[in-house]
């Protein structure tokens, strides 16, 4: 039905928040999570940017404000409830939290970085004027802050309570190290920029 919305050029937000809010609930009772519902609903809202009236756009600005200032942070709390262990050494040294820590701070890092690398030499794209390596690095550092879907994430891999939390220590440790990492960089070019600027 959404879908066919989409082809009919249903211009009313109304007529795709409906039947999503009835798919939601169908797949919530299926047993299927139900954020599946939100992904598929946002590929049959109209998305074109020749059209006066944009459904996705006017959808994103509407649920801007309530998802930063009330949803997001509701998330976080409800999701994040770690019950630090004795020994937090431990915790953080178990396979399963040194795949999330390097997952986080290495994988990501390496994955935007590298492949930005890649596609700039091999000329698919360019950095703009005020973009340099240095700037990427910092940049590529900081997706390491992978809090709240991480913990999502975490949530629904895992049952036992102990993984669990050793698993939300470790994405918090990374997401610190990441920010730290990466705020420590960008501070570095920053003011060496300035300090060009000025000279």
């Amino acid at each position: 039905i959404l879908l066919l919305f989409n082809k009919l050029h249903v211009k009313k937000l109304v007529f795709y928040l409906l039947p999503g809010i009835m798919m939601w609930y169908c797949l919530l009772q299926s047993g299927v999570h139900a954020t599946i519902s939100g992904v598929l609903l946002a590929f049959a809202i109209p998305f074109n940017i020749k059209d006066e009236v944009n459904l996705s756009d006017k959808l994103m600005d509407m649920l801007h404000s309530p998802v930063a200032f009330f949803i997001i942070p509701l998330f976080a709390l409800a999701n994040t409830a770690i019950k630090l262990p004795l020994n937090i050494a431990a915790g953080l040294t178990t396979t399963n939290s040194l795949g999330i820590i390097l997952g986080l701070t290495v994988g990501k890092l390496s994955g935007v970085f590298l492949f930005s690398l890649i596609a700039v030499k091999l000329k698919i794209t360019s950095l703009y004027d005020e973009m340099n390596w240095a700037n990427l690095f910092g940049v590529s550092l900081l997706t390491g802050i992978g809090f709240t879907m991480s913990i999502f994430i975490a949530n629904l891999a895992f049952t036992d309570i102990q993984i669990i939390t050793q698993s939300k220590l470790s994405i918090l440790f990374s997401s610190i190290a990441s920010a730290l990492l990466g705020l420590i960089i960008l501070k570095k070019v920053c003011s060496n920029k300035l300090e060009t600027i000025k000279n």
